[in-house]
């Protein structure tokens, strides 16, 4: 009996090595695997019960593990849609035929239609911000769409907002009520002028005339015209009415908008939308008239080129610099991530031991950042292997040679009988 629990033990001690040793030859082919999460061995002994005086020899238990939750080092990339995750948390990836995974490879490019997609044709997953922001669910992928920034093939963005903030000099002189502005004559006054650029709502661009002229010592009168009403020429009289107009107050000593509030002017953009433009930091000094303006919208453009940020937010950035919020990448994660079930492809799927997934956003509720422009790389650390490789060839050698001397006194013990 002590024979064959003598053979039996060696056989399960080469059983783990050969074990280990796979797991070696794993983690060394998968060493500049993106993503890739080592694999390794505990052992364990397992005892068999034995009357007093005679040893009944046992055998040897083995966990194979996952390092799942340890992080690889990052190294930098030159592809914006290079995606490295630090600090917990997994990518949503789906497959072809909807099947959904997590993973921490992050490498990936944009398909023919305008997909992120990795190396296994599997789709990146987030949240849809081209109609605003979208809550995330807590327990599920539901909420997710498949990232697409080919979608935007040529958008026109109508000028909503903007900034005007002059300096009204308060040494000009005060202009007549018959001759100001709003009075719309060609013999109007005014003691500043600019104008601004903003885009309808088909992004054809519109020019409007901003006036300012003084009309006591501390009021300002401020009118907008539309550029292509103006008279042949240009300038008064237009030949339609101001598209809005207000009076400003100033403080004599501060030269300050009385009240210290911000002052703006609303009116609809021609052939567009209602604007708004901010004049806060306007003021009535002994200075020239000087100005800063600038406003948003943009003419029909299409996406050039895609940016991500820490945050995981994906902005198309169009042909005319300006960029949108598309999508923000979704991160998940699991109360147990090192039980998560490997499958394929560098990516992980949800089993009993790993619990259930949580879905978020990076930078919120422990989740890590994202990093633009990165790749995480696979946290096998070659020295180790190669050691453990040495360590597990000499047991498994040690183990043949108990197996062998027991078989030799087996055959021994045999002869006996003849």
């Amino acid at each position: 009996m002590s024979l064959n629990g003598m053979m039996r033990t060696g056989v399960s001690g080469m059983a783990g090595q050969a074990s280990r040793l796979a797991t070696v030859a794993d983690n060394i082919a998968n060493a500049n695997t993106t993503g890739y999460k080592r694999v390794g061995n505990a052992f364990f002994s397992q005892v068999v019960d034995s009357d007093t005086g005679v040893y009944v020899p046992g055998s040897l238990g083995n966990h194979v593990y996952n390092e799942i939750s340890r992080q690889g080092p990052i190294r930098g990339t030159t592809s914006p849609t290079d995606l490295a995750i630090s600090g917990s948390g997994f990518f949503v990836i789906q497959s072809e035929g909807g099947d959904t995974y997590l993973t921490r490879a992050g490498s990936y490019n944009i398909d023919s239609e305008g997909y992120l997609t990795d190396s296994s044709d599997r789709y990146l997953m987030g949240y849809d911000l081209t109609n605003g922001t979208t809550g995330s669910v807590a327990n599920g992928f539901g909420g997710l769409s498949q990232i697409n920034v080919g979608s935007q093939k040529l958008e026109a963005i109508p000028t909503t907002s903007g900034s005007l903030v002059p300096n009204l000099d308060s040494r000009s002189s005060i202009v007549a009520a018959a001759n100001l502005p709003t009075a719309n004559a060609a013999t109007a006054e005014f003691s500043g002028k600019s104008s601004l650029v903003v885009y309808d709502s088909l992004g054809g661009e519109q020019l409007v005339d901003v006036y300012f002229a003084k009309t006591s010592t501390t009021d300002w009168e401020v009118s907008v015209y539309n550029a292509a009403d103006a008279a042949s020429g240009g300038g008064f009289p237009y030949s339609s009415a101001a598209l809005t107009s207000q009076t400003l107050a100033f403080d004599l000593t501060t030269g300050e908008i009385v009240g210290g509030g911000a002052p703006s002017l609303s009116f609809t953009v021609p052939n567009g939308v209602a604007m708004t433009v901010d004049m806060e930091g306007i003021s009535q000094l002994a200075s020239t008239y000087s100005v800063n303006a600038e406003t948003n919208g943009s003419a029909p453009s299409s996406v050039e080129r895609v940016e991500i940020d820490d945050d995981g937010i994906v902005y198309g950035v169009f042909a005319n610099g300006y960029s949108q919020p598309l999508f923000q990448v979704a991160l998940a994660t699991v109360p147990s991530p090192d039980n998560l079930r490997k499958v394929a492809g560098t990516a992980f799927s949800v089993s009993l031991d790993s619990g259930d997934v949580q879905v978020g956003r990076a930078n919120i509720a422990g989740l890590g950042g994202i990093q633009s422009g990165a790749l995480e790389e696979s946290n096998v650390d070659m020295a180790t292997e190669l050691t453990i490789m040495i360590e597990s060839q000499r047991s498994y050698t040690a183990n043949s040679k108990v197996f062998q001397t027991g078989a030799q006194l087996m055959e021994v013990l045999v002869n006996l009988s003849r």
